[in-house]
């Protein structure tokens, strides 16, 4: 189902959700955290951190196999809160995940529409806990749109829930051990006979395999097809390496 959302004051939001993290994590399960900046989310990320709180900062510079690594590694239990900016919308489906905490909803914006805080909020929808908080001074009028659309998708589900006689369970989804993907053993070399073009190449012609590679690689990232971007990786770095000969 849907998550249910709580609004609570903003100059209260770092304390309160330093608790709800550590109560989250009691249970074993996750939260997303989203700020609006991010030097927030970094200041957040080291106070919370000093005072012993396992939480990490995703940040848009991190590259696309880094990125899908650290996700896992808070599905994994590694850590318990993830921090970001922009990062938790759409596509970002963590089923251990039971908070979404959105930090300052009440700055109308981008990243506090109607749209934007909707699919936030949905970050929350796999877990049978799921629980969305708004850290906000007032209420917007997207975040009153996102309260509505929330409780009417709320009680559709819930009607046809006891139509059905359904019982709402966390959805369940299974996590590849961190050392079955070869990706991430970056000792382990994934042997590849280059294609006979490559090894005639002229830089030009070099720098332009590369980009291709590198948005295979980035693709089979998406995909959670870890051997086939370690293979793409291995082609990638041997490239790189011809090209300073």
């Amino acid at each position: 189902m849907d998550p249910k959302i709580t609004v609570l004051p903003a100059n209260e939001q770092v304390d309160d959700l330093l608790a709800e993290i550590r109560a989250r994590a009691e249970r074993n399960e996750r939260v997303l955290v989203t700020t609006l900046t991010k030097r927030m989310a970094e200041d957040l990320t080291e106070y919370y951190q000093q005072v012993g709180l396992r939480v990490r900062y995703l940040h848009s510079d991190v590259d696309t196999l880094d990125r899908v690594a650290i996700i896992r590694d808070l599905r994994l239990g590694k850590f318990d809160a993830l921090i970001g900016i922009n990062l938790l919308r759409e596509g970002l489906d963590i089923p251990e995940v039971s908070l979404v905490a959105i930090l300052d909803a009440d700055k109308e914006g981008y990243l506090r529409s109607a749209t934007s805080l909707i699919q936030t909020a949905g970050r929350a929808a796999r877990n049978v806990n799921g629980e969305v908080i708004m850290y906000a001074d007032h209420v917007t009028d997207s975040m009153a749109a996102t309260i509505r659309e929330t409780e009417r998708r709320r009680e559709l589900q819930a009607g046809y829930n006891r139509e059905h006689g359904i019982t709402p369970e966390t959805i369940r989804s299974s996590i590849r051990e961190l050392l079955q993907t070869i990706y991430e053993r970056d000792y382990y070399t994934v042997e590849v006979e280059a294609p006979a073009e490559e090894a005639f190449a002229s830089p030009a012609e070099l720098a332009k395999r590369i980009g291709e590679l590198e948005a295979r690689m980035k693709e089979a990232a998406r995909r959670l097809d870890f051997e086939q971007a370690a293979e793409l990786r291995d082609r990638i770095k041997a490239l790189r390496r011809r090209d300073l000969l």
